[in-house]
């Protein structure tokens, strides 16, 4: 076999209290706007939004709220989360969510930083990202394992089109929970 080095840029937090340990640990190094990115509203009604909000706010961050991610995420959602990310000047992004939420956060994560229109670059020019906002994911759904890596899949409408683009990882990750009704709602 030959030799070979292998990095992974995602430092993964597990286990009971992970998402607050980590983000108590890890949120000083962030800038003081936090994209704070959910779906449908599962994450309020089970009180993790609130924990996540109280845990940002006693860190003394801002946070603006980027709500609505549905499964299969569009490139307009796309779109529509870059543009909130540049207009409020976020610094970091946290998705909290399963696959479609961290997806769709990865391509805004890019997309915010870059000058151009990430489908043109990537489709039409073959370039790929290098960098976008730091990231970070609570993970409330087990399976996807979108937030270990870069991939995407995104739906553009417009172009009647599903597939991969490429975003970045996230650089932390917490895995609080594992799927079981029994253990609803889960303690952050």
């Amino acid at each position: 076999m030959q030799e070979f080095t292998f990095t992974h840029p995602t430092k993964v937090y597990f286990g009971e209290g992970a998402a607050a340990k980590a983000l108590k640990q890890e949120l000083p190094a962030v800038g003081k706007t936090i994209l704070l990115a959910y779906g449908g509203g599962s994450v309020k009604k089970s009180g993790v939004y609130d924990e996540l909000k109280n845990i940002l706010l006693q860190a003394g961050k801002e946070i603006v709220d980027f709500s609505g991610i549905m499964p299969n995420p569009t490139y307009a959602k796309v779109q529509e989360g870059a543009r909130l990310a540049k207009e409020r000047h976020v610094d970091f992004i946290l998705a909290v969510g399963g696959g479609s939420v961290i997806d769709c956060c990865k391509v805004v994560s890019v997309q915010a930083a870059a000058e151009e229109d990430i489908w043109r670059m990537e489709y039409e020019q073959g370039k790929f990202p290098t960098t976008g906002i730091p990231m970070g994911a609570v993970v409330t759904a087990s399976g996807t394992g979108a937030e270990m890596n870069s991939g995407t899949v995104i739906t553009h409408e417009e172009k009647l089109w599903k597939g991969p683009i490429l975003g970045i990882a996230p650089s932390l990750e917490t895995l609080t929970r594992i799927m079981s009704p029994t253990t609803w709602p889960w303690p952050l």
